[in-house]
């Protein structure tokens, strides 16, 4: 309990510092303020609480060019590839995050696919000298640009001084605690958080909301972001799925005297909406010759031409002639390659079905 509660003073110690110290100057990052003073506070105080070394051995030495001692065969593929390739997604997602934050910050834009290019090259050159794969940090990058970083030199120079202070100072760096650290973490969360959407959940799409909701909820019950974004882009592809589903029209008139029944079909016939596009023709009514007009109409999947299947062959079982027109290329490919009503050997089949 008193070490909570100490660990608490600690965080509004750094909190009061952080957002305190500007109003004296901006010329110094008060979150670096915070750190130099709540070190030294520890150090001389001779506090017994938590520090950078306490969480592990920092490296003494520069980083050497090497080769990875492991045997180059499909097993250890087998192993790295799942790691790796979640790897990637996360570190891309969270790059284009942290890109799009920062443009938000900076008012200018940023070329993303050059941002991703770099990482990789970066990312396949430190595992070559002996370092982790990374990618950019909302964190550190906040930081760097409300303390007024705004060029690439502010990066070079930030990770330059990380490196000398990691490697060269590293005696100073383990003494860091991790509270003031925590304090600028809580800063940078603070100031990265969209707190109107909070406010906005009801007045925001139900699907939007649920989206952001289930993600959040995946990433904090689980201390995993790869599981909470694949979790969101679940639900997004199913609202999206369901909202498209819906957005599928199919109008009738009578033409010759009520000899023929033209249907226009106008949406996306897909798995989420191909019930609709059947339960939208009348298979009872008598009449001579159907006409299905679908050049306003797209067949994405086998199920929409499954059920353009169905609907044929069920005006067909009732004797009436069908004639689909206005098939654009892909959807044309579709059927050509899937549909059975205009096989001969399968339209039997169906028929006795």
């Amino acid at each position: 309990m008193h070490r909570y509660r100490d660990r608490l003073c600690w965080w509004a110690a750094g909190l009061a510092i952080i957002y305190g110290f500007p109003y004296l100057t901006k010329a110094i990052p008060s979150p670096l303020v915070t750190i130099v003073v709540l070190t030294i506070a520890a150090v001389f105080l001779g506090l017994d609480i938590r520090t950078v070394g306490d969480m592990g051995e920092l490296p003494d030495s520069l980083p050497v060019f090497l080769l990875p001692d492991v045997p180059l065969n499909l097993e250890t593929l087998q192993i790295i590839l799942p790691v790796s390739a979640t790897l990637a997604v996360v570190g891309l997602l969270e790059s284009m995050m942290t890109a799009s934050i920062v443009d938000d910050l900076t008012d200018s834009p940023s070329n993303k696919s050059r941002e991703c290019v770099g990482q990789g090259l970066a990312n396949i050159t430190s595992g070559f000298m002996g370092g982790m794969a990374g990618c950019a940090m909302i964190g550190q990058s906040v930081i760097n640009v409300k303390s007024g970083g705004r060029g690439r030199f502010s990066t070079l120079s930030a990770g330059v001084f990380l490196l000398v202070m990691v490697v060269f100072l590293g005696d100073l760096v383990a003494r860091i605690p991790m509270a003031a650290l925590v304090a600028v973490m809580i800063m940078v969360s603070i100031g990265t958080f969209n707190w109107a959407s909070i406010r906005d959940l009801r007045s925001n799409p139900k699907s939007f909301s649920t989206e952001m909701i289930v993600t959040v909820v995946v990433v904090v019950a689980t201390h995993d972001l790869a599981k909470g974004v694949l979790a969101g882009v679940f639900v997004s592809g199913f609202f999206f799925a369901h909202k498209v589903g819906q957005v599928l029209y199919v109008g009738s008139q009578s033409e010759d005297e009520g000899s023929v029944r033209s249907y226009r079909v106008i949406g996306q016939v897909f798995f989420a909406s191909a019930e609709r596009f059947v339960a939208a023709f009348d298979f009872k009514e008598v009449i001579e010759r159907v006409r299905i007009d679908v050049s306003r109409a797209h067949f994405w999947d086998i199920t929409a031409v499954t059920a353009l299947d169905e609907v044929v062959m069920k005006f067909r079982r009732e004797g009436t002639e069908v004639e689909v027109i206005g098939l654009n290329e892909a959807s044309a490919t579709m059927v050509d390659r899937f549909a059975l009503h205009d096989k001969p050997d399968a339209v039997e089949r169906l028929m006795d079905h």
